[in-house]
């Protein structure tokens, strides 16, 4: 692990180190409609309980040869993100205002003249998301200290480009340490991780062996864990590499869930990301902090700062900020910022059902994955 005191210039040499080589994604033969809700608001994205889709054994199949073809290494148990006990004590989800709020807020839009506007934005922002791209784009989120949201604004952006996109979308969690990324996704069991697959993967491996290895999830997403939960586990940055070199060339978009900063693995994620996001929870100690690395960004090659984009996170109804104002504070460094609203049902942790998000919540989701993208295509 690297002293805390020197993370800043390892950050720039590997920023502004040459850029890694990127395998080709695939491309979209056809972007699906756009309009609509920018998240799907009747459906969930991965509610606890929802059937998967199947994998076929020819999937099953194919991934096993892959195993053999790899490093001699038995197959891990596969083990529950969350203990049958403690699952039974979850209760109903709630919606993420109110039924008051979303009364109100429906009569203002069937009398405001912004309708139309409204629905124009929208489909602007849907058809930046479904730009095809032609070599992987990579996006990394990362904060400065814990219970910032990364692993919240992580899952959201996922959902975001998985359901929008039709190439395949890869969630990768890069936070072995009792990271949330899987249990915000409604994952219900965790076999295969990073550290397992770097012993396996091969590059003459196809998307149907690859998947075989990662937890499937809703609209042509997968997840690979950092860890099964377990005490202690770690996650090698040269295990990461391997791993991240060999994936991304299949999916269109990966996102990569990282440590909080200085860890070396977060510092590897950034300087090989097209895009960053940095969450800043909505606290005078989250913005200042957030405040002062952005400001030392400032001195890196330009790039760095351009093509992040800080996401403040509303944790409580009333956080005692001006967040307007902290956000434009936030912007005179170059960043770009996205204030994500309180949301009952994303403060309340669990799987995150985006048929239960208020809908601020889903625009200012859907308008930070569309910005982040964006800033992702500028960069190759």
């Amino acid at each position: 692990m690297p002293n805390a005191d020197n993370w800043q210039g390892d950050v720039l040499r590997d920023l502004g180190g040459a850029a890694r080589q990127q395998g080709r994604a695939p491309v979209p033969q056809q972007a699906p409609g756009s309009g609509g809700d920018p998240l799907p608001a009747d459906t969930p994205s991965h509610a606890p309980g929802a059937p998967a889709r199947p994998r076929s054994q020819e999937q099953r199949t194919s991934a096993a040869h892959a195993g053999r073809a790899g490093r001699s290494r038995s197959a891990p148990d596969s083990r529950p993100v969350v203990e049958a006990e403690l699952a039974a004590t979850s209760r109903k989800a709630r919606h993420g205002e109110s039924w008051a709020a979303r009364a109100t807020r429906g009569v203002r839009r069937l009398l405001s003249s912004s309708a139309a506007r409204e629905v124009s934005e929208i489909t602007r922002t849907a058809e930046m998301l479904q730009q095809p791209v032609t070599t992987g784009r990579q996006i990394a989120v990362t904060s400065i200290r814990g219970g910032a949201g990364k692993s919240t604004v992580a899952a959201l952006l996922g959902t975001t480009y998985a359901h929008y996109r039709q190439d395949p979308v890869l969630l990768v969690e890069a936070d072995p340490a009792l990271g949330s990324l899987p249990l915000r996704l409604g994952a219900e069991a965790l076999r295969w991780t990073t550290g397992d697959l770097a012993d396996i993967v091969e590059p003459q491996m196809s998307l149907l062996d690859v998947t075989g290895y990662l937890v499937q999830l809703p609209d042509n997403a997968w997840l690979l864990p950092g860890s099964q939960g377990r005490i202690g586990a770690m996650l090698d940055a040269r295990a990461y590499e391997r791993v991240m070199v060999s994936l991304r060339r299949y999916f269109g978009v990966t996102v990569v869930d990282c440590e909080t900063l200085p860890a070396e693995v977060a510092r590897v994620a950034l300087s090989a990301s097209q895009a960053r996001v940095l969450a800043s929870p909505a606290t005078l100690e989250g913005l200042t902090s957030t405040y002062n690395v952005l400001t030392w960004m400032k001195g890196l090659p330009r790039h760095v700062i351009e093509g992040t984009v800080v996401a403040v996170t509303a944790q409580v109804p009333h956080t005692g900020i001006d967040l307007d104002r902290a956000a434009q504070r936030l912007e005179s460094t170059g960043a770009r910022v996205t204030v994500l609203p309180y949301d009952r049902h994303l403060a309340a942790g669990g799987a995150i059902d985006t048929g239960l998000l208020a809908r601020p919540t889903r625009l200012a989701a859907t308008q930070l994955a569309a910005d982040v993208f964006q800033l992702s295509q500028k960069r190759r």
